[in-house]
């Protein structure tokens, strides 16, 4: 992909912290629920059961944005959103043993095949953190099962509100004690950037077209307000020099 590289020397010699989406931009949230679904329960359509799910996050997370139910994990949003779909795809009967496992598989996402190298090169240059609204337990086991690098793991639970909102921006400038120019976020979702953008942060979109499964191809075009754009984490090292 091509970018100026005074943009990309800019942000490898101010930039101290690279704070990452994980949900599809590290990790393969649609691919690793179907191919679960088809371990588990192989007449689900995995496929509409993954988007599904997934579909419930932003409902749930703004209940607890407009205060209609109290600070939640996205653990727990999980899973409600899990009882109330389960009827959906004649899985009603599952018992409790048995949800709660399939609840857990967000702790078991497989990553990308580019994002632990990419996130070992970036490393050696950058302190990476994550920045995702899932909880602190989820993003650890996640690290551990898919083999993810962190320096350290950040979370909507630090701060006690979900991205977009500005206190889970700012407070990775805070934690790590820089201003927020110095902290550049990582995303395959422009919505995510350009509300790190608005705080100050720097931004680099990943592509990932198959977030959603090869059936519906994300639109990977640039968009001018990012100050990066990679096809890949490999990509994005190649571009800070590392």
């Amino acid at each position: 992909m091509s970018i100026s590289p005074s943009t990309a020397d800019t942000i490898a010699r101010t930039v101290q912290v690279l704070a990452f989406d994980i949900f599809g931009t590290v990790v393969d949230w649609h691919g690793s629920i179907v191919r679960e679904m088809q371990a588990l329960y192989p007449a689900v359509d995995g496929d509409a059961f993954a988007l599904a799910w997934r579909a419930g996050y932003q409902p749930a997370m703004a209940q607890v944005m407009r205060g209609e139910r109290g600070w939640t994990l996205v653990d727990d949003l999980h899973r409600s959103i899990l009882d109330e779909i389960l009827p959906r795809f004649g899985l009603a009967h599952l018992p409790e043993a048995e949800r709660r496992h399939l609840n857990r598989v967000w702790h078991r996402l497989h990553a990308w095949p580019d994002s632990a190298e990419g996130l070992t090169r970036l490393k050696k240059r950058f302190t990476i953190t994550t920045l995702s609204n899932g909880n602190i337990g989820l993003l650890t086991n996640m690290a551990k099962h898919a083999g993810l690098p962190w320096d350290c793991v950040l979370s909507a639970e630090v701060f006690k509100a979900y991205k977009p909102h500005p206190d889970t921006y700012l407070g990775v400038a805070r934690v790590f004690d820089v201003p927020p120019e110095q902290v550049a976020l990582v995303a395959t979702h422009h919505d995510d950037l350009a509300a790190a953008r608005a705080c100050g942060l720097r931004t680099a979109y990943i592509e990932r077209p198959l977030e959603l499964g090869a059936a519906r191809p994300k639109d990977g075009t640039p968009q001018p307000g990012n100050d990066l754009h990679a096809k890949d984490l490999n990509d994005l090292a190649q571009m800070l020099g590392c």
